[in-house]
């Protein structure tokens, strides 16, 4: 149990801290690149080896492991841009409602039975996420600042695809490919590459002149990387000690962070939603509920 909290909590943690960023005005982007580098070193220091040598370039998941990091850096640019600029609650409900599409790739691909139940957890969850997205109105005054209604819809649009996508490579790469032996190795070659891929980008945007290099995205990296990889290595925990119970740990720890962060934009940032929107968020739980159990 102590795991599965640690895993909400610290996941939850990292969608909540887009908003320090914006608040301290720290570039998003550049504490992103910093967080993959810390991941890296703490799950090195963890392991208490470097598990990325030449003797891994011949492995078949590599091209797997490097894809997955340039969909890392994407995606975790994409939840800090929603996060600050739509709402934190919206930004995990997107999110972590993207079980739905590698739930149904299983389906098609693995051939495997479903239920009535959690068919109809599916579309709820697409219901859910329309509505916790549904834009509340504000001064014409405030609303001139801000992004355009088609932005702010589009936006958990394209997270709730993109990490679906990312959650359906990894569950193929998993079956395929890993084992004991090399799932560590796996998931700090994807780091490494979002890492270094960050590295690179921010090089040039800065040497371009497009962005100004902020120290304190190095601090920002740190405070950010760390937990990032606990909250991976305590989900791995959690479906450790409890084999053949994925399709409940997941939906459920999914359930955490939804009403988690939700809870807390709310008391932290006073993060403000309309009833359509607490709808969304109520129903988004009940279709995780449903996937899970049904």
């Amino acid at each position: 149990m102590i795991y599965l909290i640690g895993s909400i909590v610290l996941t939850s943690y990292l969608t909540l801290s887009f908003k320090v960023l914006e608040r301290f005005n720290i570039p998003v982007f550049q504490a992103i690149v910093f967080n993959y580098l810390t991941c890296v070193i703490t799950g090195s220091v963890v392991n208490g080896s470097v598990p990325v040598d030449q003797v891994r370039a011949a492995e078949p998941w590599l091209w797997w492991a490097m894809l997955m990091g340039c969909l890392f850096i994407l995606l975790f640019n994409v939840i800090g841009f929603t996060a600050q600029k739509v709402g934190i609650a919206v930004a995990s409900v997107a999110n972590k409602l993207s079980l739905v599409i590698p739930f149904t790739f299983s389906l098609v691909l693995y051939r495997e039975t479903t239920g009535w139940l959690r068919v109809a957890g599916i579309i709820i969850a697409l219901v859910s996420v329309l509505l916790t997205c549904y834009p509340s109105k504000k001064d014409p005054a405030e609303t001139r600042k801000e992004l355009s209604t088609f932005v702010k819809l589009m936006l958990p649009f394209v997270l709730f695809i993109g990490s679906g996508l990312l959650d359906t490579m990894v569950k193929y790469v998993e079956q395929t490919y890993l084992n004991d032996n090399n799932q560590n190795a796996y998931l700090i070659s994807s780091f490494a590459t979002a890492g270094l891929v960050g590295l690179v980008i921010l090089l040039v945007l800065v040497f371009t002149g497009r962005q100004r290099f902020d120290k304190r995205s190095i601090l920002a990296g740190i405070l950010i990387g760390i937990p990032n990889y606990f909250s991976i290595w305590c989900l791995v925990a959690v479906l450790k000690r409890n084999t053949g119970e994925s399709s409940a740990i997941i939906p459920i720890n999914n359930m955490g962070i939804v009403l988690f962060s939700s809870v807390a934009a709310y008391f932290l940032f006073r993060e403000r939603l309309t009833l359509i929107n607490w709808l969304g968020i109520f129903l988004s739980i009940l279709a995780i509920a449903l996937i899970a159990f049904g």
